[in-house]
C-alpha cells in the first residue's frame, strides 16, 4: 500500500468555541519539511496533554477521502471543508481509509518510520470546532474517525512525500474491527480478550478491554462527546 502526503499540517493552542477553551486542534497545511519526533511534529502543540498528544498519539491521521460526506452532511459548514485540517489532522491523503488499516501497521512516512497505534475517539472539541453538538457523536458513529500513530524512528516529512507500508503486523485487526469492538460488541468476552493482548495496541485502549471484562460495564462517554 503506497499514499501520496496530500498536506503535512500542523498547529499551535489558541481559544476554541465560544468559551474560548485552550485547544490545538485548528491545524493549518505547511509547506516546508519539518522534523518528526517521538511526541509529534515540528511546530505542532496540543492543551490537553492527558488526552491527547504524547508518544502513541504523535501524529494524527485523517482521509481526505471522508470530507465529500461531510460536506454533503453539513452543507452549512462547507468553508471550514474546503481545505484539510477541519478535524485536527498532521496528515491527509486519499486513498487509505480505516477498513484498509490495521492496529501495528508499520509505514515509512518520509524519512521516519511509524505505526499504527489507535483509532481516534472523537471528543466534544469537534462540536466546538464544527459549531455543531452532535460533532462527535456523529464521527462516532460513523466510524469516520482517523487514526494516530507512535515514532518507531525519527526522521522528516513533507507535503509530497510518499507513506508506504511496509509490515502488517495484523491483517486480521483492521481499525473497523477494533471501533466495533468499542462500539458495537461492548461486552463480548472473546472479542474484548483478544483486544486486551493485542501488543501493537496503545496500553490505553488494552487497559479499556481489561477494565470491561472485569467489571462488566461500559464507560461513560457523556463527557468525552460533550452530551
Amino acid at each position: 500500500m503506497r499514499a501520496r502526503i496530500d498536506s503535512l499540517l500542523n498547529g499551535k493552542v489558541a481559544p476554541l468555541g465560544p468559551e474560548g477553551k485552550p485547544s490545538g486542534i485548528a491545524k493549518t497545511p505547511v509547506d516546508v519539511r519539518l522534523s518528526l519526533g517521538l511526541t509529534g511534529l515540528e511546530g505542532d502543540s496540543q492543551a490537553d496533554l492527558k488526552n491527547h498528544g504524547g508518544t502513541e498519539k504523535a501524529v494524527h491521521h485523517y482521509p481526505r477521502d471522508h470530507y465529500a460526506f461531510w460536506q454533503r452532511q453539513l452543507p452549512h459548514h462547507s468553508e471550514i471543508l474546503d481545505d484539510p485540517g477541519a478535524f485536527g489532522e498532521n496528515i491527509s491523503t486519499m486513498g487509505i481509509t480505516e477498513d484498509a488499516v490495521c492496529i501495528g501497521d508499520i509505514y515509512e512516512l518520509g524519512s521516519a518510520v511509524v505505526q499504527v497505534s489507535q483509532a481516534r475517539q472523537p471528543c466534544w472539541k469537534l462540536n466546538a470546532r464544527f459549531e455543531y453538538k452532535a460533532m462527535a457523536a456523529t464521527v462516532q458513529s460513523t466510524r469516520f474517525s482517523g487514526w494516530y500513530y507512535r515514532v518507531l524512528s525519527e526522521g522528516d516529512v513533507e507535503a509530497g512525500d510518499s507513506i508506504l507500508l511496509v509490515d502488517r503486523l495484523h491483517e486480521d485487526w483492521p481499525l473497523t474491527r477494533l471501533m466495533a469492538i468499542i462500539y458495537d460488541k461492548s461486552q463480548d468476552e472473546r472479542e474484548l480478550l483478544a483486544m486486551s493482548d493485542l501488543e501493537a495496541l496503545a496500553p490505553n485502549w488494552q487497559n479499556l478491554a481489561k477494565k470491561r471484562l472485569a467489571t462488566r460495564k461500559v464507560e461513560d462517554w457523556s463527557d468525552r462527546l460533550g452530551s
